[in-house]
């Protein structure tokens, strides 16, 4: 269906293109993950670029929702969506979520270039651009007095955005996404009119410039295929071409040796390009090419970092002599890091050294010798049965780990969106999966990452558990020998048949359940409502076990935060023992969880 243009690129303008991107590149995924050959050959580059972009969405979409709260609008309906002038945010705070969302939920190399791509472009659009490029009232506006920018405002972005991307980058390389967006804002440049036109112009010098990189690069040439992140970088074009006109642009050339080359055919359902041997563009059986042509670092080392510029600096120079493949993007005091090495404790104690790093992220490339070649590495074959679980805390992720699972962290204030859950299906790589999301607010997320699973052949099993603890009930039962319905069942059972309770600390004055609580004061919540209020972590906790066990109860888990307090566990073990005969108790570490304690009693 057409889409209705925007005239202007208003904040409306920003929650369309973000919502039309990410559908562009939830159709493209496949596509691009099968092409993607450089700097790594992991399969993965289309499937990082929608995350961060699913990413972007989120956070302009939760600006959406905050202006709607405060003014008592309507906050609208899915993204992608034409928001009328009046009804949402400014241009700046449109712009300025994309950014934010983008840095925070960067992945892969290819996704921490677009999150500073966008970054680059919020940052001109944010300060107006030019004074005589951008409005604040127009004649035809019928009375709106928000912020927008126009086609020369746009082609300003642009052209900050190539150059910031490429600033980011250690080392350069042609015949990337770099030359992709360098080629967009070069045509832009060139553009004479609206914003339609200026996109129109930039999504055609990209598409030119995409179809190039064989040229460019090697490692692209000897597979016959075109840069997997600049095929991601004119899929978003094309959206923002949408955005502007109505009408998404014929999609890109796949794969080629050349321009006057044939095009490649690249098959979906089978993930590779014709004449091209699938063992060299999955990542599993990954062949690396850097530009001798040889293997490359082990390791994928990702952190969100709190620093100052100064220190980000240093921190530059001290992972570029540990690594190749650097990009660090950001600013204002927070940036994502990103670099490829084979220390990869190395990488991030060097982050410590400049700031504080968080939600860091380590993926090893292959199995075996990571320098081995693709020739050398056997076909890794899918397992019959796996567990996915999204998990609250370290401890509990590495519990989860050591019984076989495949794990999601989820931490506090962070929920993994639908498609981090794809993609942890996918690397469970195996034919059934039973998914644990453990947490209530996710059985949409979970349920919308099932089906997807399950139009890419996998079979799902969606068990809505509401706690981690329930997941721990649902693991201990789990049989991969036994038949796949009969293995559902029985972790359903367990899961259900576990009653599970949570001590945390409240952060805002709000009326409960159980009455009213003021900030600080200590909540006990069982079966997901707030049961007790009180003032210190022990008592609290002692009395939502006792409600919890007065129906029964033959084994309690207790999982401790970093937070808890030390003497909080043996407390109630020693209650435990003292109180209820022939009752067990287990006590995990779980990090840093969000709540104070997890309880859970089957």
């Amino acid at each position: 269906m057409a889409q209705v243009p925007q005239r202007f690129f208003d904040a409306a303008a920003v929650r369309t293109w973000c919502g039309l991107s990410l559908r562009a590149l939830g159709r493209a995924r496949e596509e691009i993950d099968a092409i993607n050959v450089y700097p790594v050959a992991d399969g993965d580059t289309g499937t990082n670029l929608y995350l961060t972009v699913e990413s972007a969405v989120a956070a302009v979409e939760a600006v959406f929702a905050a202006h709607a709260v405060r003014t008592g609008e309507p906050p609208g309906a899915e993204p992608g969506r034409v928001v009328g002038r009046g009804e949402g945010p400014s241009l700046a705070e449109a712009v300025g979520a994309m950014a934010h969302g983008a840095l925070i939920g960067a992945r892969g190399n290819s996704g921490t270039i677009l999150a500073q791509l966008l970054r680059g472009l919020a940052q001109v659009l944010a300060a107006g651009g030019e004074t005589a490029h951008t409005g604040h009232t127009d004649p035809s506006d019928d009375g709106d007095h928000r912020d927008h920018t126009d086609g020369p405002g746009l082609r300003l972005a642009l052209r900050h955005a190539a150059e910031s991307a490429r600033q980011a980058v250690a080392h350069p390389v042609e015949g990337t996404v770099l030359t992709v967006a360098a080629a967009a804002a070069d045509a832009a440049d060139a553009a004479e009119g609206d914003c339609a036109e200026v996109a129109r112009a930039a999504h055609e010098g990209a598409r030119a410039a995409l179809a190039t990189t064989p040229e460019q690069l090697p490692a692209l040439e000897r597979a016959g295929v075109v840069d997997a992140g600049g095929h991601g970088l004119v899929t978003v074009l094309a959206a923002l071409v949408e955005t502007f006109t109505g009408r998404a642009p014929e999609p890109p050339a796949r794969a080629a040796h050349g321009p006057a080359a044939p095009v490649a055919e690249c098959s979906p359902a089978h993930g590779h390009v014709d004449g091209v041997s699938p063992d060299r563009i999955h990542g599993d059986d990954a062949y690396r090419d850097d530009a001798d042509g040889l293997g490359g670092p082990a390791f994928e080392v990702i952190y969100l970092l709190e620093a100052a510029d100064t220190a980000v600096a240093r921190l530059r120079e001290r992972l570029d002599a540990l690594g190749d493949s650097l990009v660090v993007v950001g600013g204002d005091g927070l940036w994502h890091v990103h670099v490829h090495v084979d220390d990869a404790g190395a990488a991030v104690e060097a982050g410590v050294e400049a700031g504080r790093p968080y939600r860091i992220r380590i993926t090893h490339f292959g199995h075996g010798d990571a320098h081995t070649t693709h020739a050398e590495r056997p076909p890794r074959e899918r397992a019959q049965r796996a567990v996915v679980a999204v998990v609250p805390g370290e401890g509990l992720a590495g519990l989860y780990a050591e019984a076989g699972a495949t794990t999601v962290l989820a931490r506090p204030g962070e929920p993994p969106a639908s498609g981090e859950l794809v993609h942890a299906v996918r690397r469970a790589h195996a034919r059934e999966v039973v998914l644990l999301p453990n947490d209530a607010e996710l059985r949409h997320t979970a349920a919308a990452a099932a089906e997807q699973a399950r139009t890419e052949g996998v079979r799902v099993a969606l068990i809505p558990t509401r706690s981690a603890v329930q997941g721990i009930a649902a693991l201990a039962v789990h049989e991969p020998g036994r038949r796949f319905d009969e293995d559902v069942v029985a972790m359903t059972s367990a899961a259900g048949a576990t009653r599970y309770a949570e001590v945390t600390v409240a952060e805002h004055r709000s009326w409960t359940t159980a009455g009213i609580c003021q900030a600080g004061d200590v909540l006990g919540l069982v079966d997901g409502d707030v049961a007790v209020i009180g003032t210190d972590v022990t008592d609290v906790a002692a009395t939502v076990l006792d409600r919890m066990l007065a129906a029964g109860g033959e084994l309690v888990t207790l999982v401790l935060g970093d937070e808890a307090p030390e003497s909080v566990a043996a407390h109630l073990e020693a209650r435990v023992r003292e109180a209820y005969l022939a009752v067990d108790t287990v006590v995990y570490r779980g990090g840093r969880q969000g709540a104070l304690l997890l309880v859970g009693v089957e």
